[in-house]
């Protein structure tokens, strides 16, 4: 499969004071808190995939993968820069942001007692995880529905492009310097279970310092919801599986029309984010 050229976008996006209604993502109770606790751990999360590819930049020989290698970083260091705009508003808004970034220095501060390659094997299991979920985003009419019209809706659209279109890199340089399949795969097992945890216990602990989520009738709504979101389907589960057989790659499901039409949604002459570019 051809490898995508992976663009370093000069982008920048903004957030009115006040503009934002508390439940962000259409109005939704618990998507809203799940969502800006994944937005709490970019920041930091973005750095150590960053910090985890760069440990391996003299074993790197391939130009062409040099190249992608430089993409990645440029688009992951712009996701930190921009999560932690939006995560300012956030907090503004009531959420608990710190403590989804606490949680990441722990997670970091633990990863770097492991050795480069286990680093480097976690990042591409992570990497693998957002990019089945920006692709479902971006595939699925109901997904990119949850988002609503609100202030959440460019920054999310613009993340699940690039990650789409850097999802390889980090698994490739795992490839190039001698990463063993052992690893690669028990590094997902953990995650599997790792992050859907704390992506859940850290929702509910947001969920409990919102008065909203007293309210029965509201409660009960988004959780019916949750039972039918597109990114808990079969689909997704089985895509997410994948990654735990023997010679699987990222590629192996071709993203190349999903690119083709969401740059230019978002970053063609009429797209919707082509104004914040500069």
């Amino acid at each position: 499969m051809v490898k995508h050229e992976i663009p370093v976008r000069r982008i920048r996006f903004g957030y009115p004071e006040a503009s934002s209604d508390r439940h962000f993502v259409d109005g939704d109770l618990v998507m809203s808190h799940a969502v800006a606790f994944l937005s709490s751990v970019f920041p930091e999360g973005e750095d150590f995939f960053v910090r985890s590819v760069r440990e391996f930049d003299a074993q790197i020989t391939d130009p062409r993968l040099r190249q992608r290698v430089k993409g990645f970083i440029g688009q992951e260091v712009t996701h930190g820069r921009e999560h932690s705009t939006l995560n300012d508003r956030l907090r503004a808004m009531g959420y608990p942001i710190g403590r989804g970034e606490r949680a990441t220095r722990r997670f970091n501060a633990v990863m770097g007692r492991r050795s480069p390659h286990a680093r480097l094997a976690v990042t591409a299991a992570l990497e693998h995880f957002t990019a089945v979920l920006a692709e479902t985003l971006l595939a699925e009419p109901r997904a990119r529905a949850l988002l609503g019209t609100g202030d959440a809706r460019p920054i999310l659209l613009w993340h699940a492009l690039e990650e789409s279109e850097h999802r390889s890199v980090a698994f490739d340089v795992y490839r190039a310097v001698g990463g063993s399949e052992r690893i690669r795969i028990r590094a997902m097992r953990v995650l599997m279970f790792t992050f859907t945890f704390n992506t859940a216990v850290h929702t509910v602990l947001s969920l409990a310092g919102d008065p909203a989520a007293y309210n029965p009738r509201q409660l009960f709504a988004s959780l019916a919801a949750l039972r039918h979101s597109p990114f808990l389907s079969a689909a997704v589960r089985r895509r997410l599986l994948d990654y735990l057989h023997p010679g699987f790659h990222p590629d192996d499901v071709d993203n190349t029309a999903l690119l083709a039409d969401w740059n230019l949604r978002l970053f063609g002459p009429d797209g919707e984010l082509t104004p914040l570019t500069r």
